[in-house]
């Protein structure tokens, strides 16, 4: 089972980084210990102070593929929800300018929180997708499918060119502008459209 993430997926988001607007997809990984399901708490690291959360779309992939055509993408993948790339910015920023990877900031244990998966109805309008978290009950970002530099099709197209997925993966489809701290005995709900697919405390 993988994890692969997109990243700078929404123009505002990379902007407010700092970051140029890609032109082809930032793909990165994280291990299967990295998931946090059920509304688990997620306990803070002890090596960040800075611990950044990035709210984002997540597909599920229903079946097996390498060098997937775009035209044919959406028949691998069945469930759509909402998840959560941790990321200790501080950390992050450091191995950064160092020129060093930094999975350490990323891929850490628990740093990819999934909610209740939906299965995607053939009403579901992909290209039109909304999502949104709240911190404390007060709404920090909301973002929609249809603001993606890439769309869904497009990212796993990318992605089958370098790797097979698989039955069972997920696919972090990049967080919109937004991002904030997380600190000690916050409350985060995630929402997939108005319904509630996640609410977990920060312990």
């Amino acid at each position: 089972m993988k994890i692969f993430c997109i990243g700078r997926n929404y123009v505002a988001h990379a902007e407010e980084l700092k970051n140029e607007v890609p032109k082809e997809p930032v793909v990165f990984m994280k291990p299967k210990n990295a998931l946090l399901l059920n509304n688990n708490p997620f306990y803070y690291p002890d090596f960040t102070i800075d611990l950044h959360f990035e709210c984002e779309l997540v597909l599920r992939i229903c079946k097996n593929g390498k060098q997937i055509r775009e035209k044919y993408a959406s028949r691998y993948y069945d469930h759509i929800g909402v998840g959560i790339d941790f990321t200790a910015r501080d950390l992050q920023a450091s191995l950064k300018e160092a020129g060093l990877p930094w999975e350490k900031a990323k891929s850490f244990d628990h740093s990819a929180v999934v909610g209740t998966m939906i299965p995607i109805s053939p009403d579901l309008d992909l290209g039109h997708v909304s999502f949104s978290l709240k911190r404390n009950g007060e709404t920090v970002q909301s973002g929609n499918s249809a603001d993606m530099i890439f769309s869904f099709d497009q990212l796993l197209t990318h992605i089958s060119r370098y790797f097979t997925v698989n039955i069972g993966d997920l696919v972090f489809t990049g967080t919109p502008a937004g991002v904030g701290r997380v600190q000690i005995g916050d409350r985060l709900e995630g929402f997939l459209g108005d319904e509630q697919v996640f609410d977990f405390e920060i312990r």
